[in-house]
C-alpha cells in the first residue's frame, strides 16, 4: 500500500476518497530511502566527438518547475487540488536538473548535433532549448506516472521561436519499486520526442 507524506489535503477530501484511499495511507517519515532514483538515458550510446557550424549547436537550459516539484521527493497527484509525496522513494537531485541532463544526453545520442551546457556562455549557444517541466510524478487517478514538458525552441539567435508540449505516461503502482522505472521510461520517451523534433 502507498505511504504518502501530506502536502495539503483537507480532511473532507481525505474522507471522501474512502476505500483504499490515500488519506488512510499517509506517513510521516523523514528517513531517506535505502536507494535513490536517477534518470538513465535509454538511447543507444554513440560517438560524441563532433563539430558544429555557427548556430547549429544545441544548448539545453534547466527547465522551470513549480514549487511542488522543487524537491527530491516524488510528487503524487491525488486530485486537482491535492499533491502529496511518496515516502519510499527519493531522487538524487531535483527533477529539473535530472531532466535537463537526460534531454541533453539523449540529444547527443540521437542527433548529430553538438550539445552544450548553459554554463558554456563563451561559445555559440546555437539552438536554445528552454521549457517548463509541468508534471513529473505519480497520478493516482490513472495509476500511472506522468511527465509533461512544455518546450520553447529559440532558433537563429532568438529571431524564430517554436513551442510544443510533450507528454508521456507509464503505468505504475504507488510504490517506489514501480514508480522509479516508470518515471525513467516516461522521461526517456519525452526526451526522445524532443530529440526527434529538433532533428539532426
Amino acid at each position: 500500500m502507498m505511504k504518502l507524506l501530506r502536502l495539503a489535503l483537507p480532511l473532507a477530501v481525505a474522507a471522501a476518497l474512502g476505500g483504499c484511499s490515500l488519506g488512510s495511507l499517509l506517513g510521516g517519515g523523514g528517513k531517506v530511502p535505502p536507494t535513490l532514483l536517477r534518470l538513465t538515458p535509454e538511447a543507444t550510446p554513440v560517438s560524441i566527438q563532433r563539430s558544429a557550424s555557427a548556430g547549429q549547436a544545441v544548448t539545453v537550459a534547466v527547465p522551470v518547475i513549480s514549487k511542488e516539484l522543487r524537491t527530491t521527493r516524488i510528487a503524487a497527484q491525488v486530485s486537482p487540488y491535492d499533491v502529496q509525496y511518496l515516502t519510499d522513494i527519493q531522487m538524487i537531485d531535483t527533477p529539473d536538473r535530472l531532466f535537463q541532463d537526460l534531454v541533453a544526453e539523449t540529444l547527443r545520442r540521437r542527433t548529430g548535433r553538438v550539445v552544450l551546457d548553459p554554463k558554456t556562455t563563451t561559445l555559440d549557444p546555437g539552438i536554445v532549448v528552454n521549457g517548463e517541466l509541468r508534471r513529473f510524478g505519480f497520478d493516482e487517478a490513472s495509476s500511472s506516472v506522468v511527465v509533461e514538458y512544455d518546450v520553447a525552441l529559440a532558433r537563429a539567435g532568438g529571431t524564430a521561436v517554436e513551442t510544443r508540449r510533450f507528454t508521456a505516461t507509464a503505468p505504475a503502482t504507488a510504490v517506489g519499486a514501480s514508480v522509479g522505472p516508470a518515471l525513467n521510461r516516461a522521461a526517456n520517451q519525452v526526451a526522445l520526442d524532443v530529440a526527434t523534433w529538433i532533428g539532426g
